[in-house]
């Protein structure tokens, strides 16, 4: 029965807790002594992330600007002497997954790997197809925190956390630490867990996911170029303002291989063709209007489309820009610094919402909802068509931002939301 307005009125909102440091390497460890009857030599972790702005900007070569999460996966992992490769975790603990590095390869191939073992097995291809091998076979317990299907970048927590692992146990010396990082060793290691994604898991993602999980700082915001890898911390103190980043993961439907987020990404690089550029980031700010123009000139018969999606990655670009820019001094979120960056976030959603289609009701009601309960901006993040929504927030009302969500949820009919606090945390690492 679907509960009634008055009843989620009073329904306490369910925040998803982040495990702590001592915690998650407990129940990695655990698992992994209850599958394979032996010690890890190690646990590593890798966070989720979730988008501050910039959506569908980075395989058009633009900017995003990502923060770590507190919620990790954590992978207990153990070398082993031969090309064998066994899996588990809480969900498949009955029965471990056993994998040859010698015969895993991309989806659609003779090896080609299953669910999320292609996350785990597919970093460990893409490093030897980068030249880092032969790789050592392994055995690894994964236990995560990140929600699965909540579009924040669960996927790529489990590759970053199996890239920094097998970095460590290859003796590879590409990742550095979480204090002191090795930039270019770590970019690295994120072409190959992208690799790993596009290739062997099938999600035509690009590579912001897997760029803020390794490159992301304690306290911090990453601008990511996504054209040349380059990156720069942005100071990210939402508390010192007295502001709070709510999440809310909608418990709508996401995936990124139903075939949506690929023909977003394939009407983007007809756009650029079409304009004659390499990617959508050529097209400056100032010339989308003669771009439009270009594109409705051409003929083609879903047009409107293309000019759609093109003017939507054009103006992220702009708004993630102006959003760095603003945020670059450290200086407190308050006044007109603060309305504007919650009318930059506004501008992204609505422009994901018309421009790009990719919001679904479950993301533009938790929207709408928060901003009428005085959120200063929210949009959703992630890749759309489900996931999670963001608001930024005064920190004494995030109850009362989220307890409003649960009723409109409720009016509506949609599954209950969960929420969580996005605290900009750490990148990815070893903890045991």
């Amino acid at each position: 029965m679907r509960e009634t307005t008055s009843t989620a009125a009073h329904t306490p909102p369910v925040f998803s807790p982040a495990l702590s440091d001592e915690e998650g390497p407990r129940l990695a460890t655990d698992l992994f002594r209850e599958a394979f009857d032996a010690e890890p030599d190690g646990v590593w972790y890798a966070p989720g992330r979730v988008n501050i702005i910039g959506e569908h900007t980075d395989y058009n070569g633009g900017l995003a600007m990502p923060i770590a999460l507190p919620h990790r996966a954590f992978l207990a992992l153990r070398r082993r002497d031969d090309r064998t490769v066994r899996l588990v975790s809480p969900q498949t603990r009955d029965s471990v997954d056993v994998l040859n590095l010698d015969v895993i390869g991309p989806k659609g191939t003779r090896g080609e790997v299953r669910h999320w073992n292609a996350y785990v097995a597919g970093v460990a291809w893409a490093l030897e197809q980068d030249g880092l091998g032969p790789l050592p076979g392994f055995d690894a317990a994964l236990y995560s925190c990140v929600p699965l299907g909540g579009g924040l970048s669960s996927s790529a927590a489990l590759e970053c956390a199996t890239a920094v692992a097998l970095d460590d146990v290859a003796s590879l010396g590409l990742a550095g630490t979480p204090d002191e990082p090795d930039e270019a060793g770590r970019a690295r290691l994120v072409t190959a867990c992208v690799r790993a994604e596009n290739e062997v898991a099938g999600a035509p993602t690009g590579g912001m996911d897997q760029s803020a999980s390794m490159r992301c700082g304690a306290g911090h915001a990453l601008k990511l170029d996504c054209r040349d890898g380059s990156t720069q911390q942005v100071p990210f103190d939402l508390a010192a303002a007295g502001l709070a980043l709510l999440v809310i993961d909608t418990k709508a439907k996401h995936s990124l291989v139903d075939g949506q987020y690929g023909a977003r990404r394939a009407a983007c690089e007809r756009s650029a063709e079409l304009l004659g550029v390499d990617l959508l980031a050529d097209v400056s700010t100032t010339g989308l209007d003669a771009a439009l123009d270009r594109l409705r000139a051409s003929g083609e018969s879903d047009v409107e489309v293309l000019v759609r999606r093109t003017r939507h990655v054009v103006t992220e670009i702009d708004r993630t820009r102006r959003l760095v820019d603003l945020l670059q001094d450290g200086a407190p979120l308050a006044g007109d610094k603060l309305a504007e960056a919650g009318a930059l976030m506004n501008g992204s959603h609505d422009s994901l919402r018309d421009d790009y289609e990719c919001t679904c009701p479950e993301l533009d009601v938790a929207v709408d909802t928060a901003r009428e309960l005085g959120a200063h901006g929210a949009r959703m993040t992630g890749g759309g068509f489900g996931g999670s929504a963001i608001a930024l927030v005064d920190v004494d009302r995030v109850d009362e931002v989220a307890r409003g969500i649960v009723a409109a949820y409720a009016r509506h009919g949609f599954n209950e939301p969960a929420f969580l606090d996005a605290t900009p945390s750490a990148p990815a690492g070893r903890l045991v």
